[in-house]
């Protein structure tokens, strides 16, 4: 039975995986037949670049994906286009009905994750904005504590200034006075 499923790669606790055909009886990370694809589910959003074309002819021909890869095979629109080609074999629909079904949903998809990463990048300067405003604050509140203990500081400089004033004046006098 040929599998289509990921093949882990990269260093510990930074995986990236390949999205490989392969024998199932072959180990995960060893041989396989054709890669499809990559997976790096450590961005935001996950990036995936894959060969939709390929993956289509291997569904078509028999290769079962793992979930996780049926995952993202479906998210890709790998297995719309593979229930359109179907359709198309079978003489349901022509390849041109099935080609405009598939751009259409791909320019929708195109226009959510374009929202999507929109909303998250507004979501991160809103963010980084907020925690601007909260080290200002911050910062402030240090900056007035540390005014205050100055002011504190020297007004009793000041009055010692002032209590020893009187006691080297007196000091003066006495030698004169002798």
């Amino acid at each position: 039975m040929v599998r289509i499923r990921l093949a882990r790669r990269g260093r510990k606790k930074a995986a990236m995986y390949d999205i490989v055909v392969a024998d199932a009886r072959a180990p995960r990370d060893g041989r396989f037949i054709e890669k499809l694809g990559t997976y790096n589910p450590l961005t935001t959003p996950a990036k995936v670049v894959l060969n939709v074309d390929k993956a289509v002819k291997w569904l078509l021909n028999g290769a079962q994906p793992t979930d996780t890869t049926r995952s993202i095979l479906s998210h890709e629109g790998v297995m719309l286009k593979k229930h359109l080609q179907v359709g198309v074999n079978k003489g349901a629909i022509t390849q041109e009905v099935a080609d405009a079904r598939f751009d259409a949903w791909k320019d929708e998809k195109s226009a959510r994750v374009d929202t999507k990463k929109d909303g998250l990048t507004q979501k991160q300067t809103a963010a980084k904005l907020a925690q601007l405003e909260a080290e200002k604050k911050v910062s402030e509140a240090r900056a007035a504590a540390i005014a205050q203990k100055n002011v504190v500081v020297e007004a009793v400089t000041e009055e010692a200034a002032a209590e020893e004033a009187p006691v080297a004046e007196a000091t003066e006098e006495t030698p004169a006075a002798e």
